[in-house]
């Protein structure tokens, strides 16, 4: 506990369990009936991927575990878990000093670069693959204007390991920018007057509030490596998601495919496990009575150019090369006579009905799963918020088979319609959501809720006029990662959607499948405006917390 001199304001790392505090007061708390039987709900609808493949299994166990536990299988967790591990250790490292840069320092046109460098989110990984293979790799771009008969391959690890840690480290940004704003900055005033220098008063008060938004991004990023197919089978990089696309097409073997993905729910569950013993640790909120004051914009003296330099430079590789190349084969599929433009309307219509139905339904989902698991802690309330998170770790594809195969048991009514596409969207990128509205409530002391109650409001009326007010900004967070991952997913979509719909995403895939990339570029670059004007909205209003 720290206290700045003559503020009267403390800020508290509380103990989420054990103890006589609230924390364990809250734990003895039963939850409101009607908020239990919705967390229920969503978890149990997030854990139908992983029934499914339970359900396979068991069916023929046998063959299954023998490709779970067999060498190949162990090459391919090592494989998959370390090119994780790599992206999460860069994806931390880019949006540390990026956040406090665009966040707590007087860098030139902050707000424009915060902005330019969380756009990458919106480039899916296959395109953003195809991209750096069309102006890195050989035969490409950069050769070409180069004049050289080789450059060094891109394929394999390098590859997968630069594109994802361009297109994933936005993941963790958000929440660090939105974490950074609402630290109070009397705390390292306080260490400052203590003689603390800068880079101690960081290490010792910042990082540790800043340690849940880097360890929810960095499970999001962590879950979105594992699961990712698009950018490692283009880099030709073995993972565990071409293993299984490959064993379904190749044999339809279901077993097989389900044994891999059992295998990817343990991993998930792993990286779950390290995320709880470092987010829930400890709760960050202020106690006392006074507003906190916004932070204060540090001066960057002779550092202002090396940081717009560094700025400058993510920008260009993470967003302006991709773009560049896409306004190229654009410009070549105009000439060339390509009907991209003709069809865009309607294929954007589209991505935004099915974007904007997964974001709305998502947010409350998380919300739902959020507040179980910050205001009312205990074993099932930490269940469900860890299977919420299981949708994420599975490749679409089996997200959108495992509903195909009950949807087709169950409701056959609901099959290939845009609600049953809504819902695996829904499914698939909850934990995107259940982050940063969890990361948010942690930072708001549960006592502004006790006091409300002891003035004789019911649970409703806290949660609907202290609690969702408090949080709205995490709220909007989660909402707007479900829409932009949601507009951009593409084996779920090519499944479960109604014959003849199309969005941006399957013609973006459909085109680069063929090789017709002028054809692709215009879909890609009408998907990066559709995402730019809510991320920058988001972004300029503050709303984008953790």
């Amino acid at each position: 506990m720290m206290t700045p001199p003559g503020t009267g304001e403390t800020v508290r790392a509380e103990p989420r369990m054990g103890g006589l505090g609230l924390p364990w007061l809250l734990s003895e708390r039963r939850p409101p009936v009607a908020l239990l039987a919705a967390g229920i709900v969503v978890g149990a609808a997030a854990m139908l991927p992983a029934a499914y493949l339970l359900i396979v299994v068991a069916g023929d166990l046998g063959p299954a575990l023998e490709v779970a536990f067999d060498a190949d299988t162990a090459l391919l967790v090592a494989r998959t878990l370390g090119l994780a591990a790599a992206v999460t250790a860069t994806a931390i490292a880019i949006a540390l000093p990026i956040g406090w840069l665009t966040v707590r320092t007087d860098l030139p046109g902050r707000r424009l670069w915060a902005t330019l460098l969380t756009l990458p989110l919106v480039i899916p990984s296959y395109v953003g693959a195809y991209l750096f293979v069309a102006a890195l790799g050989p035969n490409g771009i950069l050769q070409d204007l180069l004049g050289v008969e080789r450059l060094p391959s891109i394929y394999g690890f390098p590859g997968a390991w630069l594109v994802l840690s361009l297109f994933t480290y936005p993941l963790v940004l958000l929440p660090v920018r939105s974490t950074l704003r609402r630290l109070d900055p009397q705390l390292e005033d306080a260490a400052r007057a203590m003689g603390r220098t800068p880079l101690a008063t960081f290490r010792s008060v910042v990082m540790p509030q800043l340690w849940p938004a880097l360890a929810v991004g960095g499970l999001l990023v962590a879950l979105y490596v594992i699961s990712d197919f698009g950018a490692v089978s283009i880099m030709r990089f073995d993972a565990f998601t071409n293993e299984i696309y490959l064993t379904y097409k190749s044999s339809f073997d279901r077993t097989a495919a389900a044994g891999l993905g059992a295998v990817l729910v343990v991993l998930m569950l792993l990286a779950l496990w390290l995320n709880s013993r470092i987010r829930h640790a400890r709760a960050l909120h202020r106690l006392g009575p006074g507003t906190a004051r916004p932070p204060r914009a540090y001066a960057l003296g002779r550092w202002r150019w090396p940081a717009l330099a560094g700025c400058g430079l993510l920008a260009l590789i993470a967003l302006v090369l991709p773009v560049a190349v896409l306004v190229y084969w654009s410009s070549k599929g105009i000439s060339a006579g390509s009907t991209s433009l003709e069809l865009a309307g309607g294929l954007a219509a589209n991505s935004l009905m099915t974007g904007v139905g997964a974001a709305i339904c998502g947010a409350l989902a998380a919300l739902v799963i959020a507040v179980l698991a910050g205001r009312f802690p205990s074993p099932l309330s930490r269940t469900l918020e860890r299977v919420g998170h299981a949708g994420y770790a599975l490749p679409g594809i089996v997200v959108a088979l495992a509903l195909v195969f009950f949807a087709t048991r169950a409701a056959p009514a609901l099959y290939q319609t845009v609600i049953m596409l809504v819902f695996a969207l829904t499914v698939h990128y909850l934990p995107l959501a259940i982050g940063p509205i969890g990361t948010s409530l942690t930072q708001v002391s549960p006592r502004i809720e006790e006091a409300a109650r002891g003035l004789g409001r019911g649970p409703t009326q806290v949660f609907r006029s202290i609690t969702v007010p408090l949080v709205r900004g995490g709220i909007l967070a989660g909402a707007a990662l479900v829409f932009l991952h949601a507009v951009k997913e593409l084996p779920a979509t090519l499944i479960l959607a109604p014959i003849g719909f199309e969005t941006l995403a399957t013609e973006i895939w459909t085109q680069t499948s063929f090789g017709f990339y002028e054809a692709s570029a215009i879909p890609s670059l009408i998907l990066l405006a559709i995402a730019a004007p809510p991320l920058y909205l988001l972004s300029e209003r503050g709303a984008v917390a953790a």
